[in-house]
């Protein structure tokens, strides 16, 4: 039963995630490492939901556009633009909904463990 649960968090994780657009910028190795650094840009349209997720490494986002961020409890709260935020290795974050009418636009910087997927599903 926990494994079905866990497959189907995966799948309903990934098909929120469906409609956010990721448009990857650049891709390299960290020099001297074993880790590479990927640059994106993120839109996440009104309505839309950023499952909560991990990552393999360190994530820097800084708002292009900002919107309002809904919130499992309900509450809604403002991700302004201009905002810049770390998200540290293997520590869970997102799980939120985009409210209003603005979509939700970050550029993102992921320094990760090479050959890892950019993110999980947060357990």
């Amino acid at each position: 039963m926990l494994r079905l649960t866990a497959i189907l968090f995966f799948v309903l994780t990934f098909a929120a995630q469906a409609q956010t657009n990721r448009q990857e910028l650049k891709r390299a190795d960290l020099t001297g490492t074993n880790m590479e650094v990927i640059v994106s840009v993120v839109d996440v349209p009104p309505g839309n939901n950023l499952a909560r997720h991990t990552h393999h490494g360190e994530e820097a986002v800084y708002v292009l556009d900002g919107a309002t961020l809904a919130l499992p409890d309900g509450k809604e709260i403002q991700f302004p633009t201009g905002a810049a935020v770390i998200n540290a290795r293997d520590v869970p974050h997102a799980g939120f909904k985009i409210a209003g009418d603005k979509t939700l636009k970050m550029l993102t910087v992921h320094i990760i463990d090479k050959g890892k997927p950019m993110m999980e599903p947060a357990q």
